[in-house]
């Protein structure tokens, strides 16, 4: 989950909340340079984070008490078995993308520890077969899953709250075209990316939050009975050429 501190409490993301964000900005590609899997690649970025499942996980609480981040959390095997579970069920192509997003985050990590090293290598080992049995390129995938990682990182900076005042800008990431994108706001109060990647000259995004007035929780039962308790807050944004 994505956990932001505000003056009203903890304001909590779900991860699929995010996953559902970044689907969004991903439908707004512009047309002629969408992957030509359209459908799967978008429900691969939807659904790249569906593993986490905030009500049905244990380890939701710091040692004093407060949410966990998930810049805070390391390698899990089991989340990412259960990721592997979900994406190859739907179709080989998204347990591909979902497979390079999972090295993508690990690879830090696997050069110190043996266990994610070797999660990798048999990682890289499906990918090449997928990529052999859908008549895959490199250059395909590597566009297709940097759509991916762009819209990805796109959907962390508006649920972190990271969007900059005064028309500064601030870097997304590069996208699938090895562009690098730049996100500020526009005079009104909508956003802008420049350059401008998407199909039409203005549309809205939205996500829904929870924020919980509680500091310090004694255990992750009293945490997920609030979580379900609170109010949902859909926050909007307005984007413009």
């Amino acid at each position: 989950m994505i956990v932001n501190y505000t003056e009203q409490g903890w304001e909590i993301i779900t991860q699929r909340a995010h996953g559902l964000l970044a689907a969004q900005i991903a439908m707004q590609w512009r047309k002629k340079d969408r992957p030509e899997r359209w459908t799967e690649t978008l429900i691969a970025i939807a659904d790249h984070d569906d593993a986490q499942i905030e009500l049905e996980a244990d380890d939701l609480l710091t040692a004093q008490g407060g949410p966990v981040d998930f810049s805070m959390k390391k390698f899990e095997p089991e989340h990412c078995e259960r990721l592997y579970h979900f994406s190859i069920s739907k179709s080989r192509y998204i347990a591909l993308l979902t497979s390079i997003h999972l090295c993508f985050l690990h690879k830090d990590e696997g050069k110190t520890d043996p266990e994610v090293k070797a999660f990798l290598n048999a990682q890289k080992k499906l990918q090449k077969g997928w990529m052999s049995e859908l008549n895959i390129t490199q250059k395909e995938i590597d566009r297709a899953y940097g759509l991916l990682e762009w819209c990805d990182a796109f959907s962390l900076l508006l649920a972190q709250h990271y969007v900059q005042p005064e028309n500064r800008t601030i870097e997304v990431s590069q996208g699938p075209d090895n562009e690098q994108y730049k996100l500020m706001r526009n005079p009104n109060g909508s956003l802008t990316i420049k350059p401008w990647p998407f199909e039409d000259d203005s549309f809205t995004l939205t996500l829904e939050s929870r924020t919980l007035a509680t500091l310090q929780f004694k255990n992750g039962g009293q945490f997920k009975k609030e979580l379900m308790g609170a109010g949902v807050v859909e926050k909007f944004w307005k984007l413009e050429k």
